[in-house]
């Protein structure tokens, strides 16, 4: 049992939370994996495809939005995503919540070198993937700013202060990575009631190349007139409508 599992009831993993999880398929990780990664892995398929165990995941969510709603300036909280596939993610992520998003490449010298036009002195940093990030997480290393990052079955943890487990590969595993962490913190702030429904899209946190998005806004020009405008989203029973 987790230590939320045997805590307050209200941040258990929820059955609908759950089934979120595996329909983005959060919790479909990598064949290999690293010794620090070993211990979030639930099993390893025939395939060899490591399986993550989302109450684990859940918990670092949790923990992670409770050090980010702690944070009395959300402007000191760094999020930032090399891959360009996390870019959108995160993004959305600082609009809701209010965080600094360092954009596309990450400029060596942002925490460290003062002269620099876009220095930074963030309490905490936000991450999609520990290997491809790597940069941002050094320098947070040598400032001593703590790190969140979603990590993969064969993720380094490096200087990682919370490692959320999950598919950081995949373009809707980490939309709804980011929805669920926007939702909780939101929730923690009090701007969003546990008994409410959130009415932002996962959609809008998911990476589209221009054609793709192209194509979407014709379909939904086509669409317009039988559409009330808010697509797939939450119930307030925590379910999905359209």
């Amino acid at each position: 049992m987790t230590s939320i599992e045997s805590g307050s009831r209200i941040l258990r993993l929820k059955e609908s939370d759950t089934q979120k999880l595996l329909a983005m398929r959060c919790h479909i990780g990598t064949k290999n994996r690293s010794n620090a990664m070993k211990k979030y892995i639930y099993r390893r398929t025939d395939d060899g495809v490591n399986i993550f165990d989302l109450h684990m995941t859940w918990e670092k969510l949790i923990l992670a939005a409770r050090v980010i709603a702690a944070v009395e300036n959300p402007e000191d909280i760094c999020v930032c995503s090399v891959p360009l596939y996390g870019q959108r993610a995160t993004y959305k992520f600082a609009q809701y919540i209010g965080t600094t998003h360092c954009s596309s490449r990450f400029i060596p010298g942002t925490f460290t070198n003062q002269i620099q036009k876009k220095y930074l002195q963030p309490r905490v940093l936000i991450v999609t993937d520990p290997r491809e990030d790597h940069q941002a997480i050094a320098e947070a290393a040598l400032v001593n700013v703590p790190v969140i990052a979603l990590c993969n079955a064969d993720s380094p943890l490096k200087n990682v202060d919370i490692a959320i487990p999950c598919n950081n590969r995949g373009i809707n595993s980490i939309a709804m990575m980011f929805w669920l962490l926007s939702r909780e913190v939101l929730r923690l702030r009090g701007s969003i009631l546990r008994s409410e429904s959130w009415d932002v899209k996962v959609d809008l946190f998911m990476y589209r190349d221009a054609e793709q998005a192209a194509e979407i806004a014709d379909t939904n020009a086509n669409t317009a007139e039988g559409d009330d405008g808010l697509g797939w989203v939450e119930r307030a029973d925590n379910g999905w409508e359209q």
